[in-house]
């Protein structure tokens, strides 16, 4: 087995931990520009949507198979009833309900406000954390949520001044788009460890993608899905391929090989990365506002995924 799987190795394996965590960070932030590119022919989230999960779910089926495969006899049976409820749950939370209410909130918002807010998960994990615990959050955290906050106002209220009031709407979605990802952080995590992060993310995808698919074929028809645009079509293949399955294995591996800490500050490239896509591809302003803004998100952010020394 060790030699065919050195024979046969992805392009993508050949990076190192930390171009994995680059690639994975400007991937998923890519994501963003692909929806609103495809915003353009008149489509809606719903469909976005269901397009990118029925294109990336034959991906984590083959990957679901080829771990079990790879594992043989050490693979643990099937969940039990609770993990199998967990899994639901993970699959329900992080990639049903935090992927629809983002492409729903990037009908009404800019591309780099939109990742601003998910960029702002790490306080709402730990918020969510505290208040499960009981505790109050320290005041390394109270400063690092109140850094990262302070920008997000701040981009947020001038984009709010130049777009007007739907901007607010599209703010709200996406922030219920990053609750419910910490929710599914912290629903998944022990799963993560006890069963694996190539069983459960492959397992929660596709229990999503089946959500996803029941609930478009209640309001697409056949005759929408044929009349849509070859470019909706190539737009989505990418956005399930590029921006979803690629990226989620390459930040998996980058974590192996480099750690969650590591991968989370080369992170912080996915929002500049996204501002950057956003002006060049889509035309969006790049302000003085934009700039104090994200600086603060990302001073705090960093502040909150640094560790105190001993």
């Amino acid at each position: 087995m060790n030699s065919s799987s050195s024979a046969v190795r992805l392009p993508v394996v050949a990076l190192g931990g930390s171009g994995l965590a680059t690639l994975g960070a400007i991937l998923f932030s890519a994501k963003a520009i692909v929806v609103k590119l495809a915003y353009r022919y008149g489509v809606h989230a719903e469909l976005m949507l269901a397009l990118r999960m029925a294109l990336a779910m034959p991906c984590f089926l083959a990957v679901l198979w080829w771990s079990s495969l790879r594992a043989g006899a050490q693979e643990p049976g099937l969940p039990g009833r609770r993990d199998l409820g967990l899994i639901l749950l993970a699959g329900v939370l992080g990639y049903y309900a935090a992927s629809l209410l983002d492409f729903m909130g990037l009908e009404y918002i800019s591309a780099g406000l939109e990742r601003l807010i998910l960029f702002t998960y790490p306080p709402l994990v730990l918020l969510v954390s505290c208040g499960l615990h009981r505790r109050w959050p320290g005041a390394r955290a109270l400063l690092a949520m109140a850094l990262s906050y302070t920008g997000l106002l701040l981009v947020y209220g001038h984009e709010a001044r130049l777009e007007g009031a739907h901007v607010t709407l599209g703010a709200l979605l996406v922030l219920g788009s990053a609750l419910c990802y910490a929710a599914y952080l912290l629903v998944a995590g022990e799963l993560l460890r006890r069963l694996g992060t190539l069983r459960v993310t492959s397992l929660a995808t596709l229990v999503s993608g089946v959500i996803v698919l029941v609930q478009a074929s209640l309001h697409t028809s056949r005759a929408e899905l044929l009349a849509l645009p070859a470019a909706v079509w190539w737009l989505s293949l990418f956005n399930a391929l590029f921006c979803t399955v690629v990226p989620v294995f390459a930040v998996m591996m980058a974590i192996r090989r480099i750690g969650a800490t590591r991968v989370a500050q080369i992170g912080m490239l996915g929002p500049v990365s996204t501002i950057a896509m956003g002006v060049l591809i889509l035309g969006e302003p790049f302000t003085p506002w934009l700039l104090l803004g994200t600086g603060l998100v990302l001073a705090g952010i960093a502040l909150l995924n640094t560790k105190r020394p001993d």
